[in-house]
């Protein structure tokens, strides 16, 4: 199949677009400096860019509350408005586990509304929630140490490699759309195991030795209150990842290591 990856430079973009080029299949990245120049804020590349393509996988990213409108929520309907002009068969787009479940934090409320205009639209769509990549949770494991603290806190996550995402993506685009009723389906990807912030923090300091003194994080505020009670993870979620944070982080750590 011809896929178009929207976001396709970036760190999950990047991640699909080589699992699928791996299967065999023509893959045009699309971002605004790739071989394909597409601006989803503004539409501009879009129609040259989705030419002949049979599916679009989006994994585009707005790294601001006002970007991720632009990008996910506008930049959704222009790119679903292209697609139905080039008669594209498939849209797949990648969201959050939980999403809906944490309505106080801009960017989740972003990706609800994206959902909102990928199933209002008329293209056949697949919505892929994932839970939290390991670069995530190291960065915010990253960020607390310069301060000389560890975040603590008996919130339940389940975070996915980002490659195990990809592979996943590459199955759903190959088993094609599921309309039914509703015009598409919605299905879970998460990690190999449900922990906690505090036992992911504990597993990084043994590995990398640098210890930090733990900050309990207090569970106020709707958001934790809801992310506490297991909203960020999915025992029954469709799919399931093979790599732990623990081995990307020997991995990751292997790896800076190397002269």
């Amino acid at each position: 199949m011809r896929i178009a990856v929207a976001g396709g430079t970036g760190m999950l973009g990047s991640a699909a677009s080589a699992a699928l080029e791996a299967r065999g299949h023509d893959v045009r990245v699309l971002s605004r400096h790739s071989a394909f120049p597409v601006d989803l804020s503004t539409g501009e590349g879009l129609t040259a860019a989705l030419e002949g393509c049979d599916v679009v996988v989006d994994a585009s990213n707005g790294r601001s509350a006002k970007a991720a409108r632009a990008v996910l929520v506008d930049g959704s309907r222009r790119l679903l408005e292209a697609e139905t002009a080039a008669g594209v068969a498939h849209h797949v787009v990648i969201s959050i586990v939980g999403c809906d479940r944490v309505p106080s934090f801009a960017y989740y409320q972003a990706k609800v509304a994206q959902e909102g205009v990928v199933r209002s639209g008329s293209v056949p769509w697949t919505i892929l929630r994932a839970t939290q990549f390991h670069p995530f949770l190291d960065a915010l494991f990253s960020n607390a140490a310069r301060l000389g603290i560890r975040p603590s806190a008996a919130v339940p996550v389940a975070p996915v490699d980002v490659r195990d995402v990809a592979d996943t993506i590459a199955d759903v685009v190959e088993e094609g759309p599921v309309v039914g009723e509703a015009g598409g389906r919605t299905l879970q990807v998460v990690g190999p195991e449900v922990t906690t912030l505090r036992d992911l923090g504990r597993i990084r300091t043994a590995l990398t030795g640098r210890g930090r003194a733990p900050v309990r994080i207090p569970l106020w505020g709707g958001a934790l209150r809801a992310a506490s009670g297991g909203a960020l993870v999915d025992e029954s979620a469709d799919f399931r990842g093979v790599r732990t944070y623990e081995a990307w982080l020997k991995e990751t750590s292997a790896k800076a290591a190397r002269p």
